[in-house]
């Protein structure tokens, strides 16, 4: 089995130099990196994991914990912290809470028996002050921060603003916002004030409906939504929280042959897959994931590195115009 010292032989480098390369620590040459890199799949050579985390004290292994795995937010989001940590020489260890904050201490103890660089948090279910004592950096995505290292959030207020004004333009008068999440406080919250603000700004009849989503509960929530169409009939436009709720929000119009976008215009939030592949397609609020997921990374690897990092990063949203307005 090839060694450390094999690698640098073959490369003609210090075994020092081939360790920070694998290592990922201080300036190496592009050069530098492909030729280690070479030589360890010429050599067949595999890192001890086991060993460096010994010396570190922790693995190039970032904990990653969602609400639901299901969720097309949440899976490009997966995807997308997965491919960042790769660029950076990490792995991600994932954990799926499906809103159940009992899984906290199972969480904490694999985290801290896997010896992680960091964990990055987006469950709003999941109390954050459990993970205080494994001393490594705890970044938040799209929930408040309560004490964590680092926040990252997309410009959820000005989300709500673009919902409200595309819709006032396209000349709805009673429009409707429904939200996700109740009872959790979220930075998501925010869409509700944006599109309320704007509401009032116009001068244009509104109305916040929210409710507990459940992913699993689907027949239950198209059920929620007929109600609020069958009880306010005079509704012609409505922000949905989430592409998924737009999407579901699509086929109870399509049951009660209500036409989108001629009787009731439909936009959403996030811009994921789901709002392209819909008829018809989902207008939205697109949420720069990729950036976000790749900002998550760089805060916990900086913080990890004891670098004065920021409180929280707010990254801007844009509106997609697609068939539903």
């Amino acid at each position: 089995m090839a060694t450390l010292k094999d690698v640098a032989r073959e490369t003609g480098l210090t075994v020092s130099t081939v360790s920070r390369v694998l290592n990922n620590r201080g300036y190496i040459s592009e050069e530098t990196r492909k030729k280690v890199y070479e030589a360890m799949k010429k050599l067949n050579y595999q890192p001890n994991e086991v060993a460096r985390s010994l010396s570190k004290q922790v693995t190039n292994t970032i904990g990653v914990i969602v609400p639901h795995i299901r969720h097309p937010y949440f899976a490009e989001l997966i995807s997308c912290i997965e491919n960042a940590a790769n660029k950076k020489k990490h792995k991600i260890l994932l954990f799926n809470s499906k809103d159940r904050d009992e899984k906290e201490m199972e969480f904490l103890d694999m985290c801290i028996s896997n010896r992680v660089a960091g964990v990055i948090l987006c469950s709003g279910s999941v109390a954050m002050e459990s993970f205080q004592g494994i001393n490594v950096p705890l970044i938040t995505i799209e929930r408040n921060l309560e004490g964590g290292t680092a926040a990252v959030e997309c410009d959820n207020l000005q989300g709500g603003r673009l919902a409200a004004s595309h819709l006032i333009e396209c000349g709805c008068k009673k429009i409707v916002h429904i939200s996700g999440v109740s009872g959790i406080s979220m930075p998501a919250d925010d869409r509700e004030v944006g599109f309320v603000e704007v509401c009032n700004e116009k001068r244009v009849e509104h109305l916040e409906v929210k409710t507990d989503f459940k992913l699993y509960n689907a027949g239950y929530y198209n059920e929620f939504l007929e109600e609020v169409l069958l009880n306010h009939t005079d509704i012609d436009g409505i922000f949905a929280s989430s592409d998924l709720i737009a999407a579901q929000i699509l086929q109870v119009c399509a049951k009660l042959k209500i036409a989108v976008p001629e009787q009731i215009k439909i936009v959403g939030f996030d811009d994921v897959l789901i709002a392209s592949l819909t008829a018809p397609s989902i207008t939205t609020i697109h949420q720069p994931i990729k950036e976000m997921a790749g900002m998550a990374i760089s805060l916990l690897l900086d913080a990890a590195e004891n670098k004065v990092v920021p409180n929280k990063v707010t990254l801007p949203v844009t509106l997609v115009e697609r068939q539903s307005t």
